[in-house]
């Protein structure tokens, strides 16, 4: 019985040790460290996908300071997000789009998630807050079918 246990311990661990996050998980994460740690934690995790943003180590510094200015005295209390847009190019490469809702105005999260081989990393990320300014073009005359 001994053995027939170590046998299912040493295969849920490397079961475990092969497991990948999905891009909507590593969003996800990054929401539940916003809330709980800030979002110097968040960023930081959120980063760590990617082994090469420490070349960037002073735009993630400024993305850090601006990010935390996204607190109750600017915009309110903070009341969950959802998915608003995904875009694939192929199998390796993911955009997802989020609307952070906070009781002043709406913010926009873009992740953007790449594959070069077995996981999945964090190429790029931002937010911004002119998402009122795209559905108003949105809905010119013009631009409608």
């Amino acid at each position: 019985m001994l053995k027939f246990n170590l046998i299912v311990l040493s295969l849920l661990i490397s079961w475990v040790s092969f497991a990948q996050n999905t891009p909507r998980e590593i969003a996800e994460k990054f929401f539940d460290d916003y809330v709980e740690d800030g979002a110097s934690v968040a960023l930081d995790n959120l980063y760590f996908t990617n082994k090469w943003i420490n070349r960037s180590a002073d735009a993630v510094a400024n993305l850090k300071s601006k990010m935390e200015g996204l607190n109750l005295d600017f915009v309110g209390e903070y009341y969950g997000h959802e998915l608003i847009s995904e875009k694939k190019l192929g199998q390796s490469y993911v955009l997802l789009a989020y609307l952070a809702k906070f009781d002043r105005q709406p913010i926009r999260y873009i992740f953007q998630f790449y594959k070069p081989k077995d996981q999945w990393v964090v190429y790029s990320f931002k937010y911004d807050s002119s998402i009122d300014d795209e559905i108003e073009e949105a809905a010119k005359v013009f631009n409608l079918e």
